[in-house]
């Protein structure tokens, strides 16, 4: 482990901070479907998710060297600029957390990054070629969720079209517990690799290390940093997804999760950094809208399309 002083050392705890309010704000995306429809309280839902956390974050690197090396050039990189990126970041978070709205830290801390490099070093130094595909990933994340939540949900109800209400919700309180742990694995295998790319990047910049290889000690203060944050949990957050898109039962949540745990891990391998709020999110309206496009709740859906509209630029401007 290098010698941290100065400016490194600040980036470092930054990007730790960064790391646990994802865990704190993103806590819902992983327990909000398996609380609401009461298969675990909420304190066993909370543990068991910061634990998995910690789990995913250590499967790849390959979300955490996208960030570190494939958007702004690390070549004119300086600490003050990924400080000020960090700092935007977080308090996107803290803003949206208060107001209880699942916006993305994935996109607080893209936007953050993105506006810090622009204003410190102008548009040269973004990698337009590597933004490219974090974007679209971004965008078409989302609506993957919802159609494989959708699917999921039409698929479930033809292979269960003759099974009893009661012996279902029996069946699918027990399957939510294995795809509440998927998601939550899920969502630290892409979320604690940012803050990895991060303090990965403000390393190479400072000269510590010799290559954009995410050092052991960066993997494992992340994770747990992310565990943490999701140990403490924003319960505001889980109210609004768990209960104000659409009411879940078991087999919803077990759809859904199941839905959005998949295209989180499949972009944690390829090594895109993509929202898991927004995916849960639209997952849980696909999984709703199977049922009738009235039992989702639009005018819900409405304020969080807004913050996940600005979220962007608005983490970019205080970047």
């Amino acid at each position: 482990m290098p010698e941290l002083t100065g400016m490194l050392l600040i980036v470092v705890v930054l990007a730790l901070l960064f790391d646990f309010s994802n865990g704190w704000h993103d806590s819902a995306n992983a327990i909000a479907t398996v609380v609401s429809t009461r298969v675990v309280s909420p304190f066993v839902a909370v543990m068991a998710a910061g634990v998995l956390n910690v789990a995913g974050a250590f499967m790849s690197t390959a979300v955490a060297k996208m960030v570190g090396s494939g958007i702004v050039n690390p070549a004119f990189v300086t600490q003050e600029m990924v400080a000020a990126a960090l700092a935007g970041a977080i308090l996107w978070n803290l803003f949206t957390l208060l107001l209880g709205l699942p916006t993305s830290s994935s996109h607080a801390l893209i936007g953050g990054l993105v506006g810090a490099a622009v204003t410190h070093g102008g548009w040269a130094t973004v990698k337009w070629s590597g933004l490219r595909p974090v974007m679209e990933a971004m965008v078409l994340a989302p609506f993957f969720g919802f159609a494989i939540g959708l699917s999921l949900m039409v698929l479930i109800s033809w292979v269960c079209f003759r099974v009893t209400r009661s012996v279902a919700t029996r069946l699918f309180k027990r399957l939510q517990l294995v795809s509440a742990c998927f998601m939550a694995f899920s969502h630290g295998a892409n979320d604690a690799q940012k803050a990895m790319g991060i303090i990965t990047l403000a390393l190479l910049s400072a000269g510590q290390i010799p290559s954009g290889e995410v050092p052991g000690w960066v993997i494992g203060a992340c994770a747990v940093a992310m565990g943490l944050g999701t140990a403490v949990g924003g319960w505001q957050i889980v109210r609004t997804l768990g209960m104000g898109i659409v009411k879940l039962e078991p087999v919803h949540g077990f759809a859904a999760e199941t839905g959005a745990a998949a295209v989180l891990l499949v972009t944690a391998h390829i090594g895109l950094p993509v929202s898991t709020t927004q995916t849960i999110t639209t997952s849980v309206m696909g999984v709703g809208a199977i049922k009738r496009l009235s039992a989702v709740r639009w005018g819900v859906t409405t304020r969080i399309l807004y913050a996940w509209i600005f979220t962007l630029p608005g983490a970019a401007l205080l970047a």
